[in-house]
């Protein structure tokens, strides 16, 4: 058998080589060039990651980790554990051969690999990415065998080594849709057709401080074209809070739902809105960051338009601090922070218009780190120095300092991350993350509750809640309020 299949490799090689293939000759051996040790692929992931959205980074990521994982193992494997000669040139024309021929084992093809690897990590992100790029894998896949450096079965081997690749990277990572934020627990809220109904508060100032945008209800019209939408946040419009309270009595009489286009901090007012009058909310991400929509699971406006006309919605977790029991206090949907992170948020706002959202946050970072002192304070009765305590609203996923997103918006628990002050604590922090390690660190306490107090925090203490800076009031209470809000997703399929 072995035998029988290598003379079919060299036949079918020998008739690829022999046939006259039209404009192949300008391109394929260029294109093969172009993708040694991955640049092709590379630059791809380049390209996508500074020119497209979160989808677009994400998806360049999971190829760029796929064909690593094919890469290695093609060179630590699959090269050492078969040794086969690069085939004879003597059928394959001259202007067809590179200039510098391969000396490694001709079993498996790297360049295969790492093609199939890399559209395949993109098309478990994306199927139409996927597709888009699969005649440009394949292309470079038949040019190894088209330029004499491959056979055929050298090149099939390495492109199921790069699937087989991309799937092993799935299994350790797995993707947007196989960690889908649970459907539980569904919620009603009505199916608007075309945006019927829906009221939608269009925040012109979202995105990069000082940045303004003209009008924003043509992109809410191309998804939803008869929703209402009021926009705010310019020179001649209504603030924010006066438009979302317009908005919601509008939405209530009708009997239709409250829609809100802009970033975090934008949805955090439309949020308390919406839960005052006891309606569903529609979450368009326009803003700079978009977390909690992120969260939620929606990444374009086309799926927040789905799921509104479809009336698919769930119950999310709020939660809440104030200063007092009786006092209304403020809800926040993602994250609470005292300490080093309200600093970083303000010099981030101040410099991202001018330099970007993301060198803006490195250097804020990197600011913050040389200059931030700890804060005193007493939490939940016990005192205590902390460079940095964090809250987020459901518990995230990653470790320590390093909070990725959520999984599940309606747990119940605070996730309560404490910095603690004390001799060398950044170095030994720093440490900790470097070596993967920063739950272990006597630094970092973590913890998952329903009430947090804090008290003896110094006059004019900031506190950040997303996205947001502000003068802490005095002793605070932080609370959960479960299924408190009711909002627009799409469902998985059952």
């Amino acid at each position: 058998m072995r035998s029988l299949l290598s003379r079919v490799d060299r036949r079918l090689f020998d008739t690829i080589a022999t046939r006259e293939w039209p404009g192949a000759q300008r391109v394929l051996p260029r294109l093969t060039r172009g993708a040694d040790h991955g640049l092709l692929w590379l630059g791809l992931a380049a390209g996508a990651a500074a020119l497209g959205g979160r989808p677009a980074r994400r998806a360049a990521v999971r190829g760029v980790a796929s064909l690593a994982v094919a890469s290695a193992t093609v060179n630590t494997l699959g090269k050492r554990s078969v040794r086969r000669t690069r085939p004879l040139l003597d059928t394959v024309p001259v202007i067809r051969q590179l200039r510098r021929q391969p000396f490694t084992s001709s079993f498996p093809s790297g360049h295969a690999a790492s093609a199939a690897a890399f559209a395949t990590g993109v098309a478990f992100e994306n199927k139409w990415w996927g597709l888009a790029l699969a005649p440009l894998a394949a292309s470079v896949a038949f040019s190894r065998v088209y330029t004499g450096v491959h056979y055929p079965g050298d090149v099939l081997a390495g492109a199921a080594l790069g699937a087989g690749a991309a799937f092993a990277v799935r299994g350790l990572a797995p993707t947007r849709a196989q960690l889908a934020p649970p459907a539980r627990p569904r919620a009603d809220a009505p199916a608007l057709p075309g945006g019927r109904g829906l009221f939608v508060v269009a925040n012109q100032g979202s995105g990069q401080r000082g940045e303004t945008r003209p009008d924003r209800g043509p992109e809410v019209h191309g998804v939803l074209p008869r929703a209402t939408v009021v926009t705010c946040g310019g020179a001649d419009a209504p603030d924010l809070d006066k438009a979302l309270e317009e908005a919601a009595e509008s939405a209530k009489r009708c009997g239709g739902a409250l829609g809100v286009l802009g970033g975090d901090g934008t949805i955090n007012a439309a949020a308390a809105v919406a839960v005052r009058h006891g309606l569903p909310l529609a979450v368009l991400p326009g803003g700079t960051h978009n977390h909690f929509a992120y969260d939620l699971g929606i990444e374009t406006l086309g799926e927040a338009a789905r799921a509104v006309e479809d009336g698919e919605a769930v119950a999310v977790d709020l939660a809440r601090f104030r200063t007092a029991p009786h006092r209304a206090g403020q809800y926040f949907l993602n994250t609470f922070s005292i300490g080093a992170y309200p600093e970083l948020v303000r010099l981030r706002e101040r410099w991202a218009g001018r330099i970007g959202a993301w060198p803006a946050g490195v250097l804020a970072a990197w600011h913050v780190l040389r200059t931030a002192q700890p804060v005193s304070a007493e939490i939940n009765g016990r005192r205590m120095e902390l460079w940095m305590l964090f809250v987020g609203n459901c518990a995230y996923r990653g470790l320590g300092l390093t909070p990725v997103r959520r999984h599940d918006l309606a747990d119940g628990v605070l996730d309560v991350r404490v910095v603690r002050a004390g001799r060398l604590a950044r170095t030994r922090l720093l440490v900790a993350a470097l070596t993967g390690t920063p739950r272990s660190s006597p630094v970092l306490k973590e913890a998952r509750l329903r009430t947090l107090r804090i008290g003896g925090l110094p006059d004019g203490t900031d506190l950040a809640y997303d996205g947001e800076v502000a003068t802490t009031p005095g002793p605070l209470t932080l609370t959960k309020e479960n299924e408190a809000l009711t909002v627009y997703r799409l469902l998985p399929e059952s």
